[in-house]
């Protein structure tokens, strides 16, 4: 619904270009758009006026303590898929709108890379490059895997999209059991009996009070000798301590984008943990994030112009 009151995004105008016809771009009319990137860019003066807050794509706190100076404020839209940073943040009534659209394609190819380095051992090449080593042998191979996605909902579904065609067995966990795009979805009531049989386990979990810690000890050893454990969900979904137990055994294998804590200090025992391989927490970060971005600002501000509600609200 456009009002008097004010819109701030974290991209240039021009970048966004074209608004809709019905918010202000500097002619007096409708929705007055702002720009507040949270991180050198000027700080509008304006936030007692802001009605949509698009937020930075950033977890730092300046970003989130704005939001007690909006008292206007109806909407917050994040440009994340996971929104539990901004829960403590959120005041009563307001309409949160999460990222998802944005990160499916980003978080899915790089889930995918693990997956693929950490079975081919690309690490120990990497060294062996390094050391001016020829490292050849036989390598597991992703075919004739069975792999456990854990978390189906959009960037779980895309996983199993670029999964198609690996000559794999994928089998499919969400809160409940429904039929998907590509096959039956199962409950997570029955991780127990399909954990022993994963080779590999691809998290794509949100996190939540349930999911927290929720690949704990007993998660971990009920899986087979050898198996993959990837996260590229949220690091606290995982227990660091019961996986570095396992890691130190040699049992299983791990290829996280996320740890707890994060960032992982230089000299945290994961980092020096047989059998992993980690990234920075880059899943979404990729050039497929602005247009992605951008896309789903316009079409969000496109809503409120029209009166709409906003899509993608995970509160309301």
């Amino acid at each position: 619904m456009v009002t008097d009151g004010r819109i701030w995004v974290p991209y240039p105008l021009e970048q966004l270009a074209p608004l809709p016809g019905k918010l202000d771009k500097g002619d007096g009319t409708g929705s007055i758009v702002d720009v507040y990137d949270g991180v050198g860019g000027p700080v509008p003066d304006t936030a007692a006026d802001v009605e949509f807050y698009v937020l930075p794509y950033m977890f730092d706190r300046p970003p989130l303590d704005r939001i007690a100076e909006m008292p206007r404020l109806r909407v917050i839209q994040t440009l994340t898929a996971g929104y539990e940073h901004v829960l403590p943040y959120l005041p009563p009534g307001v309409t949160l709108c999460n990222g998802r659209g944005i990160h499916e394609t980003s978080t899915a190819e790089l889930a995918l890379a693990l997956t693929l380095a950490a079975l081919r051992d690309i690490p120990a090449f990497v060294r062996g490059q390094d050391a001016g080593e020829w490292r050849s042998g036989f390598y597991p191979a992703l075919a004739d895997k069975r792999v456990l996605i854990v978390g189906y909902g959009a960037i779980g579904e895309a996983v199993d999209r670029r999964l198609q065609g690996f000559e794999v067995d994928v089998v499919r966990v969400a809160r409940s059991a429904r039929f998907g795009p590509h096959g039956p979805v199962r409950a997570m009531a029955d991780l127990p009996e399909l954990l022993p049989h994963a080779d590999v386990v691809i998290l794509t979990i949100p996190l939540t009070a349930d999911t927290r810690g929720l690949v704990d000890a007993d998660f971990l050893s009920r899986l087979p000798d050898g198996a993959l454990v990837v996260n590229v969900a949220r690091g606290a979904v995982v227990d660091t301590d019961a996986l570095l137990t396992e890691l130190r055994t040699g049992r299983v294998r791990a290829a996280l984008d996320v740890t707890e804590p994060e960032p992982l200090p230089a000299d945290h025992p994961l980092r020096f943990a047989p059998g992993v391989l980690i990234s920075p927490h880059v899943g979404g970060s990729s050039s497929a994030f602005l247009p992605r971005a951008l896309r789903l600002i316009r079409e969000q501000l496109e809503r409120w112009s029209e009166g709409m509600a906003p899509a993608n609200i995970v509160r309301d």
